[in-house]
């Protein structure tokens, strides 16, 4: 990992290679988290008070709980939800996007191949000529510190709403599959649900892809998953993080649903194994997503399912974590051999033109 010197962590005072933004050490946060992650948490306010968002899920006792995604969130009297798409407005919960009304969202056509994470696994991404219709949502149901798509938070703030009628008229002869992502497409999957069955209602041959945090309600993501496997799409799972404390201290909430999800579509494997369903990511962001890290979500996914697809995938500096380094080529390589060594068939370094130095 190069390009930044070491600093000293806030708590052990040891040189490490961590942001200065977070302060602390990626042991630190492991094995002091109660210590730690109130500390963190500070920033991440920060980082949401900027685009004016909720400060942290509300959990009014008397208000009205979101069942969506992981946060659960229980919104009192003219509070807003954790993404900041759901309102209590006198007593009722109002969407304000994400139905099939309307969603906070852009899209646009990407020449395939594209650089996407399952452009390596994938027969869609095969079809020269053709183009994936990328579907960029304006809301998430995490607060990254790294975020590489930072800027969705600038759609969320206009809140310009485009129906699930509007995205499938894009639909043309040349679009062979379509990709909801973002931010991230929980907090509206109603509208993405809706685009989907019209959109194959349009035109039959088409793959539906997801890539998500993997926080939803399950019995929205079931209905993704169905939509995916029927049409030949796959979903990608962003495991961002093993270590529960560190996930929270880099996203501010638990991967605990992600994991379980995860966990819940490996089953589903079997009903269609080619070209593969499901599909795993990590970022490896440098002196927080380590070794150690890569080995655990690879020891977890292998334990599934060798076969599932595994993507390490190059780190650039971005909003709260911008004053770190890119991914050396050396961390990439290290992670990928130790993801084999876990038992996984496929590793793939991915974004390999941002790596730094020599392996």
């Amino acid at each position: 990992m190069e390009g930044r010197e070491e600093v000293k962590c806030k708590r052990c005072e040891k040189s490490e290679l961590i942001s200065q933004n977070i302060g602390y050490c990626v042991d630190c946060i492991r094995k002091f988290p109660d210590e730690v992650l109130p500390q963190i948490k500070r920033l991440h306010i920060k980082a949401r008070e900027v685009f004016h968002l909720p400060l942290e899920p509300p959990r009014n006792p008397e208000g009205i709980k979101c069942r969506i995604c992981i946060n659960e969130c229980q919104i009192g009297e003219g509070e807003k939800g954790y993404c900041g798409l759901r309102l209590n407005k006198k007593g009722k919960l109002i969407n304000l996007a994400g139905t099939k009304e309307g969603a906070v969202v852009e899209w646009y056509y990407d020449s395939l191949p594209t650089n996407c994470v399952a452009d390596w696994v994938c027969e869609g991404s095969k079809k020269i000529g053709c183009s994936n219709l990328a579907v960029f949502y304006g809301a998430c149901t995490y607060n990254c510190l790294f975020c590489q798509n930072w800027h969705y938070r600038n759609l969320l703030s206009k809140m310009n709403l485009r129906s699930a009628q509007e995205l499938v008229d894009a639909v043309n002869e040349r679009v062979a599959c379509i990709c909801y992502f973002g931010g991230d497409p929980t907090p509206q999957l109603a509208h993405a649900l809706e685009a989907s069955k019209l959109a194959l209602e349009k035109k039959g041959n088409l793959r539906i892809c997801f890539e998500t945090n993997g926080s939803m309600n399950p019995e929205l993501l079931e209905k993704a998953a169905r939509l995916s496997l029927e049409s030949g799409g796959c979903i990608k799972f962003d495991l961002k993080a093993w270590d529960e404390n560190l996930h929270i201290a880099l996203t501010s909430v638990s991967n605990r649903q992600t994991l379980r999800n995860f966990v819940s579509l490996s089953k589903l494997i079997e009903e269609r194994p080619k070209p593969p369903f499901l599909i795993a990511s990590t970022l490896l962001v440098p002196g927080y997503v380590d070794k150690k890290e890569v080995r655990n979500i690879a020891n977890f996914i292998a334990k599934l399912n060798p076969d599932i697809p595994y993507s390490l995938l190059g780190f650039y500096p971005h909003f709260y974590m911008k004053d770190l380094p890119t991914t050396s080529r050396e961390h990439a390589y290290r992670c990928r051999e130790v993801a084999l060594e876990a038992g996984l068939k496929k590793v793939r370094i991915g974004n390999p033109h941002l790596l730094s130095g020599a392996y």
